[in-house]
């Protein structure tokens, strides 16, 4: 396993993590809308955590909204006595509680100190805002990053991240917060936000930020798990039921993608595997992929491709089979 630094703050995590968003399990915004992932089994999560600790990962990510505090209580239950040898990510941001708006100064604290509890540790390595609507006007945005500071300042958290689904996002807040890492989705069939010479890499150049990469697998449709013929269905409370990407159409596109990039790299589950992230490693300022598991055997694929990079060339053709999908 190789290690890449956080920013300038010192920090090392492990190239490929863990994203423990699935150990929430079904969940819904609100009481609404689908937000959480198929249940994972606590023992399957116990071993697979145990698995990934033993081959040399550090890095953990998760946040109170996935299973409303459960995926957190379950990453630490799973540590165990190695929960103070990790680096841990959270985030606060899209569950409120009964907050008019999650980034409201008391509610990002009492989350906070929500969190350390349920992780059962005296700091977070990585505290993230998780997404970029800081209220009309950015009205709750100045008291946020204020309060974001004196937890840092508390020692309750080590740095601070910006986690964000738009350019826009990234370019309106990191000159305001400052963050030392930035997140957001990256992989071959997108990967705009850290092509070079993009608006999220010039700005992790001007602010000597990092850049973490979560769904590097695309949710496992870049490893050839689901067919445009018969496509997959989701319980309710799994985000997926919804979401377009999971459909024919982009399960055609991908399936198209994938089929020329084996041709030339091989179309085996741990060539797809290292093709994936290794893809997203390869670019500057990236300073690791998270993609999720439900057990020790997906971990087990994902750590294959850790000591097997890209070479040029080989990320040449990732680029074309992708291009026009």
């Amino acid at each position: 396993m190789y290690f890449r630094e956080i920013g300038t703050t010192g920090i090392e995590i492990s190239e490929i993590g863990l994203g423990c968003w699935t150990l929430g399990g079904l969940n819904w915004e609100e009481g609404r809308i689908a937000n959480g992932w198929s249940p994972v089994d606590p023992a399957e999560a116990r071993e697979a955590v145990a698995f990934a600790l033993d081959n040399g990962v550090n890095h953990f990510d998760t946040a109170d909204v996935y299973g409303n505090g459960l995926s957190e209580r379950m990453l630490a239950e799973s540590l165990g006595m190695k929960n103070n040898n990790v680096i841990i990510a959270s985030k606060v941001g899209w569950f409120r509680g009964t907050a008019a708006h999650a980034y409201e100064p008391q509610h990002i604290r009492h989350q906070c100190e929500q969190s350390l509890r349920n992780l059962k540790r005296e700091y977070i390595d990585i505290y993230y805002f998780h997404h970029g609507n800081f209220g009309e006007k950015d009205c709750y945005l100045d008291d946020a990053c204020e309060t974001m500071g004196r937890l840092k300042a508390e020692g309750k958290i080590r740095c601070i991240g910006l986690s964000a689904y738009s350019e826009k996002d990234f370019k309106r807040l990191v000159p305001k917060m400052k963050p030392s890492v930035i997140q957001s989705w990256a992989h071959a069939m997108d990967y705009h936000f850290i092509a070079p010479g993009s608006a999220c890499m010039n700005l992790c150049k001007e602010y000597a930020m990092s850049f973490v990469a979560f769904s590097p697998l695309n949710q496992g449709i870049l490893l050839g798990k689901y067919s445009s013929d018969d496509p997959p269905h989701f319980p309710d409370g799994d985000h997926r039921s919804n979401s377009e990407k999971f459909k024919p159409a982009y399960l055609a596109g991908a399936e198209n993608g994938i089929r020329a990039v084996s041709e030339e790299l091989g179309g085996s589950r741990e060539e797809l595997v290292r093709m994936a992230l290794q893809y997203v490693l390869y670019h500057d300022y990236v300073a690791g992929v998270i993609p999720g598991f439900r057990n020790r055997e997906q971990v087990i694929m994902n750590l294959s491709a850790c000591d097997k990079p890209l070479n040029g060339r080989e990320v040449a053709c990732v680029r074309k089979a992708f291009r026009s999908q």
